[in-house]
């Protein structure tokens, strides 16, 4: 199964490259067919990439998540951690784009469970009095929030409401 579409798709290459040559020698040969199956080929290429791709789609289930203490977040970061809060909501698209495009991806995943971070989560589904006074106190507007404390930033790093992998590692990075 494996090594079916790879086959299939060589096997196109290999007809297209025939069909190519005895076009050249004069053959009667229309030209649709050989671009229907350069076409297909590239379809085939595209879904191939896409079923190639070893990313580990269920990694985010491995975050280990302590709800959003704020009274604990400067203590934590005295100690030399690196706290990441996410502050979502169910009803939140933006939240479940940030949560599908970044941190549900397998590389930001790997990076997240580092020994030195703390992960932090406030879901802010229902009125929560705790998480609107954080969210407000730290210049946020709303859902999505989140934001990297860390030993070199103990006042934060706001994150971009549309959140990016490059946004995530340049905030832990710089939190160290």
């Amino acid at each position: 199964m494996t090594l079916m579409l790879p086959l299939l798709l060589g096997l196109l290459l290999a007809g297209i490259a025939l069909l190519i040559f005895l076009k050249i020698k004069g053959k009667n040969i229309p030209t649709a067919i050989i671009f229907l199956l350069g076409f297909m080929t590239l379809c085939f290429t595209g879904v191939y990439s896409f079923l190639n791709k070893t990313e580990d789609y269920n990694a985010y289930q491995r975050l280990q998540w302590k709800p959003l203490n704020p009274a604990q977040i400067a203590p934590l970061v005295e100690q030399g951690y690196t706290v990441f809060v996410d502050v979502d909501a169910d009803w939140c698209l933006p939240c479940r784009a940030n949560k599908a495009n970044v941190t549900h991806r397998e590389k930001v995943v790997i990076a997240l469970e580092a020994d030195n971070i703390v992960l932090m989560k406030g879901n802010w589904s229902e009125p929560n009095a705790m998480i609107e006074n954080y969210v407000g106190m730290e210049g946020g507007m709303g859902t999505p929030f989140n934001k990297v404390y860390g030993p070199s930033h103990p006042q934060g790093i706001v994150l971009p409401v549309e959140l990016t992998i490059n946004a995530v590692f340049q905030a832990l990075a710089a939190a160290k």
